[in-house]
């Protein structure tokens, strides 16, 4: 099942949310997921894969078309599309622009319109609200609820499972996702940076695990390079006398360590990749493979 929809709506909250652990990064800013991420759910009753994507927007550089991409490939193979929406406004001209791509890559796959945010919205905007988003996709079965209080989530993932085909579990019972441990520690580290930095510099930031060495039984070596795009937003980073780069490392040290099951010792460095959002060899260095034309 694919979970798409436009920026900051709420799609890997709600996944962490049926997964009761956070597979997904997230953050208050934009476009924080950048690769497919695949949750996996398991009960004595079902298995359900989530692939959530990137949020889809207009791209202004070649990650930015990156992250479509990654989104639109989903779609290709889903059984079911959720269909994620921020209800505390009317449809965007991005969420407009998403239907109208749901048409046309995915036309014959089922589209479950999930309007998150309810515990947000002024209660005078809740129906035309509601009515704008049906019409905007009027196939499209529906229901509203809160990825983060839980509000109608249960109904939501009783429509998941009707819709959904029945088929073989493709993965364990106790698996819940397919990322590597690198890429999830690189993740984690860059959530972090997201939280703590501020204006354009949090989107500017990748994370690549260099050294992912266990020491001992009680402890775990990672060298992680946090890149930036300017001079500027390394001395940021970094902060005065290394505290800003202090706090992020001792932020992400936490959950790694949860992660691995031993002690971390986080070695992270910061280096100046100039313009590597827009320039295609850089993006791939960094792991961010963009489709062959």
């Amino acid at each position: 099942m694919a979970v798409v929809g436009r920026p900051n709506v709420g799609k890997s909250t709600l996944m962490n949310a049926y997964l009761g652990e956070k597979v997904a990064i997230v953050s208050p800013k934009p476009q924080t997921t950048r690769l497919r991420q695949l949750g996996i759910l398991t009960t004595d009753a079902y298995q359900i894969i989530f692939v959530d994507t990137p949020g889809i927007h207009e791209p202004t550089h070649k990650l930015g078309e990156f992250m479509v991409q990654v989104a639109l490939s989903a779609l290709a193979d889903a059984d079911l599309i959720l269909f994620v929406v921020d209800l505390t406004e009317p449809p965007t001209d991005e969420d407009q622009r998403i239907a109208d791509l749901l048409r046309e890559h995915a036309p014959e796959v089922p589209v479950l319109l999930a309007m998150n945010k309810l515990d947000l919205v002024d209660i005078k905007h809740l129906a035309e609200n509601v009515a704008a988003f049906q019409d905007m996709i009027p196939d499209a079965d529906w229901t509203t609820g809160s990825a983060v209080t839980g509000q109608g989530r249960d109904d939501l993932l009783r429509r998941i499972v009707a819709a959904l085909p029945e088929g073989p579990r493709y993965y364990p019972a106790d698996q819940l996702s397919d990322a590597p441990v690198r890429e999830i520690v690189a993740e984690i580290v860059r959530e972090k940076a997201l939280y703590r930095l501020q204006e354009e510099v949090p989107h500017s930031v990748a994370v690549v695990v260099e050294e992912f060495k266990r020491r001992h039984e009680n402890m775990t070596y990672i060298a992680a390079t946090v890149y930036v795009e300017r001079v500027s937003q390394k001395g940021i980073l970094i902060g005065s006398g290394g505290r800003m780069l202090g706090r992020i490392g001792k932020d992400a040290r936490a959950e790694i360590e949860a992660l691995v099951g031993t002690k971390v010792y986080l070695d992270l460095w910061v280096k100046v990749l100039k313009n590597w959002r827009k320039d295609e060899d850089a993006l791939r260095r960094l792991g961010y493979r963009l489709p062959k034309r």
